[in-house]
């Protein structure tokens, strides 16, 4: 790993389909391009995120997901010269419940780029720093109907877990991993 120029940390990853490099992102202008990407995950679900206060969430970036106890994560084409180029994901993580208890937010990974291990290159970077923050648990929640992000979250080892939040939607799927 290396100091990236976000004042967070960088792991570059090699893929098949090219370079990808994960960047934790705190400051502009990688607050700026998280949030596109949160926008672009927003309108590819089935209902309204104004129940989450996205909209405050958006405004007050990094606010719920600030180090130490929380991180927004970037993957990122790597530029012929070595340096991040198009964000192709992104994934949060804040702490909910208690000061043991995180919780997985905001995954998402272009569709161009969907298939090609972004999603789960994310999730094992936001696993790492969740048990180096100190985190005993992980929660999530996710709609059935992403089958992908679904098998990825279980193949990780998450498992269904009761309800954990108000989300208004009966058909949520809640799980957790224990860290």
């Amino acid at each position: 790993m290396r100091a990236g120029a976000d004042a967070g940390m960088m792991m570059d990853v090699m893929k098949p389909q090219g370079s990808i490099v994960l960047q934790h992102v705190q400051t502009e202008p990688g607050l700026s391009v998280a949030a596109a990407l949160f926008l672009e995950y927003a309108a590819g679900l089935p209902f309204s995120l104004c129940f989450q206060g996205f909209d405050d969430e958006l405004k007050t970036l990094p606010g719920k997901y600030a180090q130490p106890r929380g991180t927004i994560i970037l993957a990122n084409r790597v530029t012929a010269a070595g340096t991040p180029g198009e964000a192709v994901g992104c994934v949060a993580l804040r702490p909910i419940l208690d000061e043991r208890t995180c919780e997985m937010k905001r995954m998402y990974v272009k569709p161009t780029c969907r298939g090609l291990g972004v999603g789960r290159l994310l999730a094992e970077e936001l696993i790492r720093f969740a048990r180096g923050a100190g985190y005993a648990r992980m929660l999530l929640d996710s709609e059935p109907d992403f089958a992908a992000a679904m098998g990825l979250y279980r193949s990780l080892g998450f498992v269904d877990t009761e309800r954990y939040n108000d989300d208004p939607h009966p058909q949520t799927v809640f799980m957790e991993l224990r860290l």
